[in-house]
């Protein structure tokens, strides 16, 4: 039975009507980790995880949530005095509906059930696949057409307003616009995107750690603010730059004086971290996959030593990696002190080599770790009704 169906049954037991499920995919991020929020490029893929949720129309504006993974019910009304955060899981949904009220979109109310299964806190992004899900769910039962990049802008928001996590757009981006067997190289200032296939030979495995990161109002903020005291101090002698997207490698090295310590090796990360995802675009167009597992190593280098997100664990996984003869390239991936990595595998030796992993991880550490073996999927939509019937 597909996950579809059964949040869809578990929702007629609950509501008492038939719903209809949508679903949008959690991700991997291949290249160009916290680059977003500083409108650089990165190369992220959807993944066939599923934030889903049920949804049927209400006559009244009332949006109420319930969740499969969370107790309680949640009842709002659909007006500004009554969307505010809570500060508990529902804050992803209803920011949702508050942010696209905000935006002018009028909402019908509705009744929701949530239900994830990305793995939280692998850095694969199970957040925005709810936000995106729900955003979809509640734009189609409100009879609303509204396209997907300006969805993911809302969505983006809810995160950044609502929740309180100062994340770019990145991973909302990719939810909606993912494309099976492709990654998806985006700019996250102009919006615009380019799918990159990923070979068939090839597979994404992915390494959990299962060592949970929580980043809202803490690292990953401070990160983020490390980095704007460096715009801040470039700007100074590089008048018009906006962001660490318009500083290049040279003009880095020539004003390094102007910057503390800290903030140069924030900038140092963000700005050679863009130019491999450029670099690493054009060698998965020509299929040199070797060479774009050497950009791979060498972002997991900057993030763990110029932007110190990494942990030992996360290192240990690159290492273990690393020593396997089908691996074209690992690293860290998402925003860091825990969860995943991402390997680029030869699709012959996928199976052993998470098993290998998952083996020596568990000798190392004493831990059980999860691994996943994943091709790239597509974006948010209506579960079909082919597949409930599975």
């Amino acid at each position: 039975m597909t996950g579809g169906k059964i949040i869809a049954e578990k929702f007629r037991a609950k509501y008492a009507v038939n719903p209809r499920v949508y679903r949008a995919p959690g991700r991997v991020n291949l290249i160009g980790e916290h680059t977003d929020y500083h409108d650089g490029f990165v190369m992220p893929a959807a993944l066939g995880f599923y934030g889903l949720v049920a949804a049927s129309r209400r006559r009244d504006r009332k949006l109420v949530v319930a969740s499969e993974e969370f107790q309680g019910v949640v009842e709002v009304e659909l007006s500004p005095d009554a969307l505010r955060p809570s500060h508990t899981w529902s804050d992803y949904s209803v920011g949702v509906a508050a942010q696209l009220e905000k935006a002018g979109f009028a909402l019908t109310g509705a009744n929701l059930l949530i239900h994830g299964e990305v793995p939280i806190g692998a850095g694969l992004s199970s957040s925005a696949s709810i936000e995106v899900a729900t955003a979809v769910a509640l734009a189609e039962e409100s009879g609303l057409s509204i396209n997907r990049t300006t969805l993911a802008a809302i969505c983006q928001r809810a995160e950044n307003d609502f929740v309180g996590m100062r994340c770019g757009i990145m991973d909302q981006f990719i939810s909606l616009h993912g494309r099976a067997k492709h990654a998806l190289m985006l700019d996250c200032r102009s919006l615009a995107f380019e799918l990159v296939p990923i070979p068939e030979s090839v597979r994404l495995v992915i390494c959990n750690t299962e060592l949970k990161h929580k980043l809202a109002g803490g690292e990953y903020n401070r990160r983020r603010e490390e980095c704007e005291e460096a715009v801040r101090s470039l700007a100074e002698v590089l008048p018009g730059i906006r962001a660490l997207r318009d500083v290049s490698w040279e003009q880095l090295e020539e004003h390094r004086g102007v910057l503390s310590d800290v903030a140069y090796k924030r900038a140092h990360h963000v700005v050679t971290e863009n130019a491999r995802v450029l670099d690493g675009m054009e060698a998965l167009r020509t299929g040199d996959l070797r060479r774009f597992g050497q950009y791979m190593a060498e972002s997991h280098q900057s993030l763990r030593d110029m932007f110190e997100v990494s942990c030992a664990e996360l290192d240990l996984m690159v290492e273990l990696a690393n020593r396997e003869p089908a691996v074209y390239g690992a690293r860290m991936t998402g925003g860091g002190f825990g969860g995943a990595t991402i390997n680029l595998v030869d699709e012959r030796n996928a199976a052993a080599f998470a098993l290998n992993i998952a083996k020596a991880y568990r000798e190392k550490t004493g831990n059980v770790s999860a691994t996943y073996i994943c091709m790239p999927a597509d974006g948010a939509g209506l579960v079909e009704s082919a597949e409930m019937a599975r």
